[in-house]
């Protein structure tokens, strides 16, 4: 048997970080034995079914870099196979025309309500004969749901799991407009996808009960299930906007790698041993339904920005700068040029150890690229007192006549004008990396120098010279 998942949102104008974990989930199962993993937008909601909510969906999932076989499938194009599949039901007798008015309905729901019992249809038009319905009325066509006996989900997340079937009514399956319901849709697509193992949030199961009375009806093979527990904000609730970023492509523009989310959602819900950085690659060979935890994970976004950190370190220098001078350029307010990339490429290795997200690296490398003089944060300025300017005046004089520019040679320049005058070497290179980067966090200040060249480093000096 070929392994086939699927995932199936409902576009909303973005990925849900819940979504998100769904699909990867899905994904890599199907990498793991091999199988297919399928897309399919549930855009019966015409309403909000957007084409640019669609794209969004896809763009989210092509950023996670989670690609899916063959193309993406409309449930709405599918309509029609929907309706065929409940006029079908209908003639082999495991569903029937209801005549039921909605004012009916809403009087047998106040009913109910009233009797302190469950809202649900009460099979009024489960044996009557159509000859019977008022005049006018376009009847729904509902399933004929067994009335007796009890229906069991053997779900490979939460157990096995039953419901009697007293506690199931006749769902509707066709509107009385001709259009299909989701349940009936749901089953429809993946029974005709070939989709033999179905992953989704436990806000499903309930719906699990209902969709495997239509395979029985139907005679259909039903595929495995396993539903998944919700993600939980860090307080525990229920994950709401309250929470901060669901989109997963907040995370992209708050300079997350797709590596990093990769790991993370696979970890929150799905553990191997003590492992906590799991690549791509192991996550693969390793993935397994058994893993899936029972309970709510909650959202950790410091362990998420440690993460971060871990790949960022991993990560190639010249994909970091592709990737993170888009942040740049809009800080900027314009566009690198290639001696500016250049420049950036070659302080990549002294930004890596010290920065959590592209957003933090963008930032931290903003003063190889601002025109001169530079602007100086409080703690900079606070270096550059009179003092300090006159150290780096005297010190500018040496470095102009350093003929090997390296951060080596820098460093012993600074060194030993630091010996000479007793001084400690952080109060001569304090000042420096204030005067060349306008702060007083930066990589390695000599390495700083080298990549800034040697003019460039002696005009950045003249600059704060005299003062502010």
């Amino acid at each position: 048997m070929t392994v086939v998942t699927r995932f199936a949102p409902s576009p909303t104008g973005y990925l849900h970080i819940g979504g998100g974990r769904t699909a990867l989930f899905n994904w890599l199962f199907a990498k793991r034995h091999g199988g297919k993993f399928l897309l399919r937008i549930e855009d019966t909601d015409r309403a909000r079914s957007t084409q640019a909510a669609v794209d969004a969906l896809l763009d989210g999932l092509s950023w996670l870099e989670l690609n899916w076989d063959g193309e993406a499938v409309s449930q709405f194009e599918r309509k029609d196979r929907h309706a065929e599949v409940a006029r079908e039901m209908l003639a082999n007798g495991h569903a029937y025309y209801c005549y039921a008015t909605p004012e009916e309905l809403e009087a047998l729901r106040e009913e109910q309500k009233a009797k302190g019992l469950p809202t649900r249809y009460d099979g009024r038009w489960r044996d009557r004969h159509p000859s019977e319905a008022p005049a006018g009325t376009k009847p729904v066509i509902r399933l004929k749901a067994p009335q007796a006996g009890e229906t069991v989900v053997h779900d490979k997340v939460q157990g096995t799991v039953t419901v009697q079937n007293t506690q199931l009514d006749d769902m509707i399956l066709l509107r009385s407009d001709g259009t299909p319901t989701y349940l009936l849709a749901v089953v429809v697509d993946d029974h005709d996808m070939g989709v033999t193992h179905v992953i989704r949030g436990d806000d499903h199961l309930t719906n699990t009960f209902r969709q495997l009375q239509i395979y029985h009806a139907m005679g259909w093979t039903p595929p495995e299930f396993a539903h998944v527990p919700l993600i939980h904000g860090p307080d525990g609730a229920k994950l709401s906007k309250r929470h901060g970023a669901l989109a997963i492509d907040a995370y992209r523009d708050m300079g997350f790698l797709p590596e990093t989310m990769r790991n993370y959602l696979l970890r929150l819900g799905w553990g191997h041993g003590d492992d906590e950085i799991i690549s791509t690659a192991q996550a693969i060979e390793w993935f397994n339904l058994e893993g899936i935890g029972r309970s709510p994970s909650r959202l950790d976004f410091a362990k998420m920005e440690n993460l971060n950190a871990h790949y960022i370190r991993e990560a190639e220098d010249t994909r970091l700068v592709a990737l993170t001078t888009p942040f740049v350029e809009q800080k900027l307010g314009r566009a690198l040029i290639e001696a500016e990339r250049d420049r950036f490429l070659r302080s990549i290795p002294g930004f890596k150890p010290r920065v959590k997200t592209l957003v933090e690296l963008a930032d931290g490398a903003l003063f190889l690229f601002r025109a001169r003089p530079l602007p100086l944060d409080e703690k900079a300025a606070a270096q550059l007192n009179a003092e300090a300017r006159g150290q780096l005046a005297t010190l500018a004089e040496k470095f102009a006549g350093l003929n090997d520019w390296t951060a080596a040679a820098v460093e012993q320049v600074v060194r030993d004008f630091a010996e000479a005058g007793g001084l400690k070497l952080g109060k001569v290179a304090q000042p420096l990396r204030a005067a060349l980067t306008g702060s007083t966090v930066s990589p390695p200040i000599f390495e700083v120098a080298e990549i800034l060249g040697k003019d460039e480093t002696l005009s950045r000096m003249e600059d704060v010279k005299n003062g502010p």
